[in-house]
């Protein structure tokens, strides 16, 4: 049979793109046993891309010794998981889990701390890959990103399901790491599919089988369901979509307000969100795990100005500046206190960020043992909004230009060249508070 390009009544392999008849379960040319099929392949568009436990990837990928093992980012046994490579989440180790537990289900794991200057460059070079395919790729972290490829097939002489798949091949022979691709009608369901078929997966979910496909998934996978909200509707009886499927708009927007709305809509499939290739930063921030507990303000002061020097560089390289400073501390209990406060004018000064998380953390500091702090700002405006000059405050500006000449005395030696007191000497004593997981976001 002459197979055509586009023809609903066949797929292709996804380890060498040969178009394959349906009923095939090899690869006619290969023999890969890769073989996607499905019948809305052709007219879907809209694609997921999702990198296969990313920071593990990157780095099994600079050390080959580490392939069979299982590996770990994060910190000491008082951090966080950041990523398991697949190897270690089959021993039971999950992303966010504290790492002495994470130690006790894989006692034998690597664990490496994050390098998230090199996971950036990797996530750089995958993101310029996307926008080598469309202008229309909507970043959501540094390892995924939704691609809308409607209108490009005349540009590429093939269908959105085959340029993914190449794209895929791409990136996994010349990067060294995989991905799994979700295509769908509409950004819940490609986000979803892309999760369904781990790792090196491929996975389509089309318009005509949305609501069956859905009718006996849990509510959590529904966008916007955490373990909260997930709880109070078990505690409602409700557990999966479908029972979301056959309820009134109005009953779920009267029991759970703007919510329901979105359980009504995504429970069927309606997803009228467009890829959003202008989606800007909301938040700049970067929080520590520490290796014991503090409870002292005078210790937790030099790291909340280092912090605040991590989110001040982050905001300058990005031409960016915050209205809102947000600090967080997690106490020895996991519980989580977020402490906020609006600035008059915009902000990308280390010491203002600084001065301001000083005045919250004030506040927190009640005896309560601390395993982690951090400070970020939020509203983000861009740069020429920020920092007016303080006619009131004299003090202020010359901070300010004595930071700027810290920034260049940096930028030219480095990033310990120049220290300010609160920092200074510290470092020395490190080993009591070390951080055992940096997170910059």
């Amino acid at each position: 049979m002459q197979l055509a390009l586009n023809d609903p009544r066949h797929g292709f392999c996804r380890d060498c793109l040969a178009l394959q008849s349906k009923k095939r379960t090899r690869c006619e040319s290969c023999g890969s046993p890769r073989i996607i099929a499905h019948p809305e392949l052709y007219a879907l568009s809209l694609g997921h891309i999702d990198c296969d436990a990313f920071y593990a990837s990157v780095e099994k990928r600079d050390d080959p010794s580490l392939a069979d093992k299982p590996v770990i980012i994060g910190g000491g046994k008082r951090g966080v998981v950041s990523t398991a490579c697949y190897i270690a989440r089959i021993n039971g180790v999950r992303s966010a889990m504290p790492m002495f537990k994470a130690l006790d289900a894989c006692p034998h794991a690597v664990v490496i701390k994050p390098n998230m200057e090199k996971y950036a460059r990797v996530g750089r070079e995958i993101r310029e890959r996307m926008q080598a395919l469309t202008p229309m790729v909507e970043p959501l972290s540094i390892d995924e990103a939704f691609l809308d490829l409607e209108g490009t097939q005349k540009l590429h002489r093939q269908p959105a399901a085959l340029v993914l798949a190449r794209l895929a091949i791409d990136i996994e022979k010349e990067i060294g790491v995989t991905v799994s691709v979700g295509l769908s009608y509409c950004k819940f369901l490609a986000k979803v599919a892309s999760d369904l078929d781990k790792p090196r997966g491929f996975s389509v979910i089309g318009q005509e089988e949305a609501l069956s496909f859905l009718a006996d998934k849990p509510v959590a996978m529904i966008w916007g369901v955490g373990k909260a909200f997930d709880s109070q509707l078990a505690k409602d009886n409700i557990r999966t979509i479908g029972q979301l499927q056959r309820m009134e708009k109005n009953d779920l927007m009267r029991r759970y307000g703007t919510m329901g709305t979105r359980l009504y809509h995504l429970s069927r499939g309606e997803d009228v969100r467009r890829v959003d290739a202008e989606h800007e930063m909301k938040s700049v921030s970067s929080e520590t795990t520490f290796d014991i507990d503090i409870a002292t303000y005078k210790d937790l002061v030099p790291i909340l100005r280092r912090q605040s020097e991590r989110v001040s560089e982050r905001l300058k390289k990005y031409g960016l500046a915050g209205r809102t400073v947000v600090l967080k501390l997690k106490d020895n209990q996991f519980r989580t206190r977020t402490r906020n406060r609006a600035l008059a004018d915009a902000t990308q000064l280390a010491d203002r960020i600084f001065q301001t998380g000083l005045s919250l953390l004030e506040k927190e500091t009640d005896g309560t043992r601390y395993r982690l702090l951090g400070i970020g700002v939020s509203d983000l405006v861009d740069k020429d909004r920020a920092d007016p000059p303080d006619l009131v405050d004299e003090q202020a500006r010359k901070r300010a230009l004595a930071e700027g000449a810290m920034d260049r005395l940096r930028g030219k030696f480095g990033t310990a060249t120049v220290e300010t007191g609160y920092t200074f000497g510290t470092r020395s004593s490190a080993k009591k508070v070390r951080p055992v997981l940096d997170d910059d976001t």
